[in-house]
């Protein structure tokens, strides 16, 4: 029989042992846990350090963009009706000069029977010319009056709330437009007149100086329209056969915006388009109206030494374009869609996959890729239909280190 005596210790060195064994297994598990978390700090992967961005809500605008210039809409070249003694002509290019103020002064030499038959036929051409610019200035006319009358009755539908405020607005750049063709149509006319009066001069003087038998008779050469001196092309005295150019003159008080477009491009945009101008070398952003899509397009290499099928879009501008003449360059941004409140994502964070747009999207540090519906984008941000939200943080310029579930960072 075992003795009661050592049976005793016995049993309390058990309870001890089944005391300490829970708490020796706490402290073990703490520990591996220590030991885990220490092994995946010194071996976890780095972060992928990335450059962050919000989607954010407002104003949005899509536009075509290229460089264009500025140009008159009118230049007439006073030109010597017939053959003739040029005396020096006393302008420099960029004087101003009025309607009327003498540019040349020529002595016609004698006519023989076919340079007479070619002075008679350049007058009835002149006077054919007059009489269709005559015509377009009435019909030039028609179409102002018409347009005004429907920016009119559009306006009082507007106020009765039958139609929408942009009709009257385009209602109002119909007319602008109509009115300044009309103001075109008259100063073509008047540089019609103007050839007329020059070609029936040309005659007159050539014919008595064929009969006179004293001094030369001369012709005085004026100017057609208010403006400036582009260029002199006879300074000097000398004799200049019929058609000789000898100044050509630019009209000031209208001024135009020509731009050249890829013709994909251009099926985009529509005359009543707003033009913004910019880079013209001042701060403010000027404005024009887009009046003209020229409706032929043409050949231009690009710098890269790829032909490219370009199209001229003209347009009018808004406001006065100060210090800018004839021949500077602007940069031209044509907005073909634009609205005020719009959610928008930077282009930078979309990426392809098949059809769809995809980004990464931030969460809790990690990446989470996601697919979003896009509509009108621009060469700086995109518009956003569905699948973000604004203030939502996704990934610019996302690298293919970068896949759903991975830690990221912000780059400094």
């Amino acid at each position: 029989m075992m003795d009661t005596r050592t049976q005793a210790p016995m049993t309390r060195a058990n309870a001890t042992r089944k005391r300490i064994r829970p708490r020796t297994i706490a402290w073990t598990a703490a520990a591996t846990a220590a030991a885990a978390v220490l092994l995946w700090l010194l071996f976890a992967p780095e972060p992928v350090k990335v450059e962050l961005t919000q989607v954010t809500q407002g104003p949005m605008q899509v536009s075509v963009n290229n460089q264009g210039q500025v140009r008159l809409h009118d230049k007439f070249v006073v030109a010597a009706p017939v053959a003739a003694e040029l005396q020096r002509i006393e302008w420099h290019d960029g004087d101003m000069v009025r309607r009327g103020q003498l540019l040349a002064t020529l002595s016609p030499l004698p006519m023989d029977a076919r340079q007479r038959q070619e002075a008679v036929a350049r007058l009835d051409a002149a006077k054919a010319l007059a009489r269709e610019a005559g015509l377009r200035a009435e019909r030039a006319m028609s179409d102002m009056q018409l347009a005004t009358s429907e920016r009119t009755r559009i306006e009082r539908l507007v106020v009765n709330e039958y139609m929408s405020p942009q009709a009257a607005e385009k209602a109002l750049t119909a007319e602008r437009a109509s009115r300044a063709e009309w103001d075109a149509a008259k100063s073509r006319q008047q540089a019609a007149q103007a050839d007329v009066r020059v070609a029936e001069a040309a005659l007159m003087a050539s014919d008595i100086a064929g009969n006179a038998s004293g001094g030369k008779r001369q012709i005085d050469l004026h100017a057609p329209v208010d403006g400036y001196v582009l260029k002199v092309h006879e300074r000097s005295a000398r004799t200049v056969p019929a058609g000789a150019p000898l100044v050509t003159i630019g009209d000031s008080a209208r001024y135009e915006i020509v731009a050249d477009v890829l013709s994909s491009d251009a099926v985009k945009i529509r005359p009543g388009h707003l033009m913004l101008l910019d880079g013209w070398g001042g701060g403010k952003l000027l404005q024009a109206k887009v009046r003209l899509v020229e409706p032929v397009a043409f050949t231009k290499v690009s710098a890269l030494g790829v032909e490219e099928q370009r199209v001229n879009v003209v347009a009018d501008p808004v406001e006065s374009l100060g210090p800018l003449g004839d021949g500077y360059r602007v940069e031209a941004r044509i907005v073909i869609w634009s609205a005020d409140k719009v959610d928008k994502v930077a282009g930078s964070s979309l990426f392809r996959v098949g059809d769809a747009w995809h980004v990464f999207v931030v969460e809790d540090g990690r990446a989470r890729e996601r697919e979003v519906r896009i509509g009108q984008r621009n060469q700086d941000e995109a518009q956003v239909l569905s699948g973000l939200a604004p203030g939502t943080t996704v990934v610019r310029y996302p690298s293919n280190a970068l896949t759903d579930g991975v830690r990221v960072t912000a780059a400094r």
